[in-house]
């Protein structure tokens, strides 16, 4: 059998022919030497058919199938299926020989045989294609590469998940420099006014004050208003009036008082930036994951994305995983020494969690992870946003809470999900979810079965008003399936108004059955009582 070599490049798909190979026995290390050779490499492997691709479009298509172990539709428009193939072909990855084997039923085969091969093809593919001039595949493969990338980065703009865990790490540093450079500052200028850290004990407020005060010995009644107007507080203003008059602070140079201002607006500063910075977490998911924000709060939310690495891999995690994300260390730390498991991560700074009693903070943790899952999976792959779900979701959790705390039973999760689903249809939001009142296969062929039956209730009526015999024939049936046909005739015959005799022989027949079936129930009894007797 007759060995193909199929390979995919930047410029094209490449067919080889691979002569001898009975007389080489399939032998890897033989191969392996000669591949370097083109002169001996030549003799055994041929080119036997080459399509270029036809523009950029098309290779970035054929690429991007090919990377999902699959072909583009235009390579197999003209192949047909052979019954009994003469030859076989050789592929790289076995996901596209087995993609082929399903087109064409071609017999493919990707060992490591046939990788020596294609690892030969690869290294002197420009020496085979004749017309192929010296540096065009490194463009091809430079051009293809770049938009192949591209392509793959390329997402809905408001709902790039990358720029909140950036956000979230900036917040993290903000917060620890800010605490850090605040603590500078009460060092700094309790040298000069020592008792303004007992009576302010704000970090901003602190730094402004600093800024403002200047010179404690130069603090007097004239400043009253300025005071009050950062502190919001009259008598804390008059307290550090009073405080500087009998201050046991040293007194700082002008160029001490310079530099210690100077800081303390950069603290100001910093400190304003992070309150921008979060305003602009928060507002950035209510784009992202709305409903998951709604449910435990932005920042938190933030904390699980930027941990999970995108909003998509937080999708797919189960609740088990969610519920300790964040607590790895301790998990692997518990699995070695075979201790207790932690019972949550980073969902732990939920306030539900803060607010459970000590024996239910696992039962809460597992329960919120498993609405965060929910919520996460409707925020990633729904087109439309909104809050309604998380809303609903979040009142599970407070229902939840009372039910641990003071015995109140919850609202089914069904009636909560149908409460959801309208609110969201009278926001607009199209969701693309089954509708509630469908949950399983049985009920839609319910639904097939009485629009059948309505269909043959409009012809009979038809019939009626045509002169026809409207009375169906009788049969030899049995009494089961008598009763489902006359049990769906009298629906059908209710909705679409039917007349009043059908209605009085149905009635007739559906009371003939009842008396027989309690005749056969009075026969069973008798016989019970003989067998007792």
């Amino acid at each position: 059998m007759a060995l193909y070599l199929l390979y995919e490049s930047a410029s094209g798909y490449g067919l080889f022919l691979a002569h001898g190979i009975d007389e080489i026995g399939q032998n890897t290390e033989a191969v392996r030497n000669s591949v370097t050779d083109l002169n001996r490499f030549g003799k055994v492997v041929k080119l036997a058919a080459f399509n270029p691709f036809q523009s950029a479009l098309d290779a970035l298509n054929q690429q991007n199938a090919v990377s999902e172990g699959t072909f583009w539709n235009l390579v197999f428009q003209k192949s047909r299926k052979v019954k009994k193939p003469k030859f076989s072909l050789g592929e790289a990855e076995s996901k596209i020989g087995s993609h082929i084997y399903e087109e064409t039923k071609i017999p493919c085969q990707s060992n490591e045989f046939v990788l020596e091969l294609l690892r030969g093809v690869r290294l002197h593919f420009d020496r085979f294609i004749e017309n192929l001039k010296p540096g065009d595949l490194e463009k091809a493969q430079l051009g293809l590469g770049h938009s192949y990338s591209r392509a793959k980065v390329k997402f809905n703009v408001n709902r790039v998940d990358n720029m909140v865990i950036q956000a979230i790490f900036l917040l993290d540093t903000l917060d620890k420099d800010v605490n850090s450079f605040s603590m500078r500052v009460r060092e700094w200028y309790s040298w000069h006014f020592p008792e303004l850290v007992k009576i302010v004990n704000d970090n901003y407020l602190y730094a402004k004050l600093a800024k403002y005060i200047k010179d404690k010995s130069e603090l007097s009644e004239d400043k009253l208003e300025g005071l009050v107007d950062i502190l919001g507080d009259e008598d804390k203003a008059k307290e550090v009036i009073e405080a500087a008059k009998a201050s046991m602070g040293q007194d700082l140079s002008p160029i001490d008082l310079i530099n210690v201002k100077m800081f303390a607006q950069r603290v100001m500063d910093l400190a304003e930036y992070r309150k921008k910075l979060y305003d602009y977490l928060v507002s950035k998911m209510s784009d992202i994951a709305p409903n998951l924000a709604a449910l435990i709060g932005e920042v938190v939310v933030a904390r699980l994305t930027s941990h999970a690495g995108s909003l998509t891999n937080l999708a797919k995690c189960p609740s088990s995983t969610l519920q300790i994300l964040g607590a790895e260390k301790a998990l692997f730390r518990a699995l070695k020494t075979k201790g207790n498991t932690p019972k949550y991560g980073l969902i732990f700074h939920s306030s539900f969690i803060g607010r459970a009693s000590a024996k239910n903070k696992g039962r809460m943790a597992r329960y919120l992870a498993n609405k965060c899952s929910i919520a996460s999976r409707i925020d990633c792959f729904s087109e439309s946003s909104g809050t309604s779900f998380g809303d609903k979701l979040r009142e599970q959790v407070e229902e939840r809470l009372d039910f641990y705390d003071k015995g109140v039973a919850p609202r089914k999760n069904i009636d909560v999900m149908k409460a959801a689903m309208e609110n969201a249809a009278s926001q607009g939001g199209e969701m693309d979810v089954d509708k509630a009142s469908e949950p399983s296969s049985k009920k839609s062929k319910k639904k097939k079965s009485k629009d059948k039956d309505d269909e043959k209730a409009d012809d009979k009526e038809n019939a009626v008003a045509n002169g026809d015999d409207a009375e169906p024939k009788s049969g030899k049936k049995k009494k089961k399936r008598a009763l489902e046909m006359e049990s769906g005739l009298t629906e059908n015959g209710k909705e679409n108004g039917s007349s009043a005799e059908n209605g009085t022989e149905k009635k007739k027949k559906s009371k003939d059955v009842e008396t027989d079936v309690a005749a056969v129930s009075e026969g069973k009894k008798k016989k019970k009582k003989k067998s007792a007797d």
